[in-house]
């Protein structure tokens, strides 16, 4: 990459104040593109470069919701699980921390060079301790990791064999006081043996997204009216707004004579903020 990068050391007031708070926090960084707001939440989703298609599925679309949250994704930029988890956050028109394991001018793997760019683009960061030129080793990756979970205030493991290394960003998390989610798979496939023993030694076990924001203390109808201002369609706005402002559920009918659209209008545009997670529906009538 030729974007120009700057420093930030651990000094600097810019400095991410989760990962000075953890145990071994690097001197300093370089960093390409721009640091997520502080304020914002990250959360960091790992798993084996080998994964199937069913586990990177699942880490794009965690990952996507994550970012349709305002939840700051940050990942390793290996392939795998790593690769999905950042096009999912980008997918969900979010901010997501690539952490590199070689020099900041380099990315490894080669493959993912305009996903790096694609992150810096998005109002992302690239990052990495280590300096221009410094080729890719294996013990840098391991190094990479502390950086990834020291950023997060959770981590999410997706698809994790025995030797992965994503199981030394899940110690490193859990060494820091950091919450620790494991997606369980079938008992006889070795992309989750790592998994299932994080889960033995005290991980959090989950299943689903929704999980995950109740572990974290997440009120779900919080979650839900960040996503409703992610609503531009007009229609849209007018049958989330009548459901709102009646405090419950509505049908079709009492939905029309609030908005004054035509039920044609409300089934179609209710049946896209359903698939979207943003109303649900229940015999008929609809709820926020």
């Amino acid at each position: 990459m030729k974007s120009k990068f700057s420093e930030i050391k651990l000094e600097d007031e810019n400095y991410p104040f989760l990962l000075k708070e953890s145990p071994n926090p690097p001197f300093s960084f370089n960093l390409l593109g721009s640091m997520p707001d502080e304020n914002k939440i990250r959360i960091a989703v790992v798993g084996t470069r080998r994964a199937t298609g069913a586990g990177k599925f699942l880490a794009r679309e965690i990952s996507e919701k994550l970012a349709e949250a305002g939840i700051v994704v940050v990942s390793g930029l290996a392939m795998g699980i790593d690769t999905a988890a950042h096009e999912g956050a980008l997918f969900g028109g979010g901010e997501t921390i690539a952490v590199l394991g070689c020099g900041i001018d380099i990315v490894y793997p080669a493959q993912n060079r305009g996903l790096a760019e694609k992150i810096i683009n998005g109002n992302g960061a690239v990052i990495s301790e280590y300096g221009p030129g410094v080729s890719p080793f294996p013990n840098q990756f391991l190094e990479r990791n502390r950086i990834v979970a020291g950023l997060s205030a959770a981590t999410i493991v997706i698809e994790a064999p025995r030797n992965s290394g994503a199981l030394v960003t899940a110690r490193l998390a859990a060494e820091a006081g950091r919450e620790v989610f494991v997606f369980p798979g079938p008992r006889n496939n070795s992309n989750y043996e790592g998994s299932h023993k994080l889960i033995r030694d005290g991980a959090r076990l989950v299943s689903s997204f929704a999980d995950i924001m109740e572990d974290l203390g997440f009120d779900n109808s919080e979650l839900k009216l960040k996503k409703t201002k992610s609503v531009k369609d007009k229609n849209q706005l007018l049958i989330v707004q009548a459901i709102r402002d009646a405090g419950e559920p509505l049908d079709i009918d009492k939905i029309c004579s609030a908005t004054k659209l035509e039920p044609q209008t409300i089934n179609q545009n209710a049946a896209l903020l359903v698939i979207e997670g943003i109303i649900n529906e229940s015999g008929g009538k609809y709820n926020i």
